[in-house]
């Protein structure tokens, strides 16, 4: 398994980098999260032993779990939805909350973060797609997103995420992610903020999602299997 994990690692950033300077951006600017949830910590420690630093899990219990065993210079991120009931844990332990889709979580992250000196980085999810069963705000939104976040202390405002939909063609695929790229350059523009991250694509999208402006790649079965 150590093996396999091992060369599977390997390849996804090696098409990583192939993509990224396919479209003319150096590798290092597209920095791949090893989305680890509901793998043992084991399976982490091998990708750090080969010398994967960033990795994401979905779930704030198990994250938090891990954080205790695991080294600590490893950059986590917690990249599933995240509940109100949940937010102190998540503060806590994540270095990156990537699903922030309202204001009221905004505004519970910079309050409970300021109570233990901490400074999460977050990003929005935005549901591009408008798929009913996926969580995220909407384009219109995201702007009322980031007048809140802007006025916020313990809290950094990097950037946006987006899912694409399970089995969208190359056509959607780019339309979404583009989309996205538009929308964090609109925000950026309005607010006169810096937003340099885009977290977008997947184990079976991040190539596409790489050519459109991806900073943050979320890959989990192109490296540990499937559950």
């Amino acid at each position: 398994m150590n093996d396999y994990l091992i060369k599977q690692l390997q390849a996804v950033r090696e098409a990583i980098s192939q993509a990224a300077i396919a479209v003319g951006k150096k590798p290092e600017t597209v920095r791949l999260v090893a989305v680890s949830k509901t793998f043992p910590a084991a399976n982490i420690e091998t990708a750090y032993g080969a010398e994967q630093r960033l990795f994401g899990e979905n779930r704030v219990q198990e994250l938090a779990e891990k954080t205790e065993m695991l080294p600590d210079d490893i950059e986590w991120h917690l990249i599933g939805h995240l509940q109100s009931n949940k937010v102190n844990k998540a503060v806590a332990v994540a270095d990156y909350i990537h699903a922030v889709d309202s204001v009221k979580l905004i505004e519970r992250i910079d309050r409970l973060a300021g109570e233990i000196n901490r400074k999460p980085k977050i990003l929005f999810e935005i549901n591009i797609s408008g798929e009913v069963s996926k969580f995220g705000t909407t384009e219109t939104e995201a702007m009322v997103l980031a007048t809140a976040a802007v006025k916020c202390d313990n809290l950094e405002f990097v950037g946006l995420m987006t899912m694409a939909p399970y089995g969208a063609d190359e056509s959607e695929l780019h339309h979404i992610f583009s989309s996205l790229r538009q929308l964090r350059d609109n925000i950026a523009t309005r607010f006169a903020i810096p937003l340099p991250e885009l977290s977008m694509g997947m184990s079976a999208d991040y190539k596409i999602a790489i050519a459109e402006g991806a900073t943050f790649v979320r890959v989990g079965s192109a490296i540990f299997g499937k559950r």
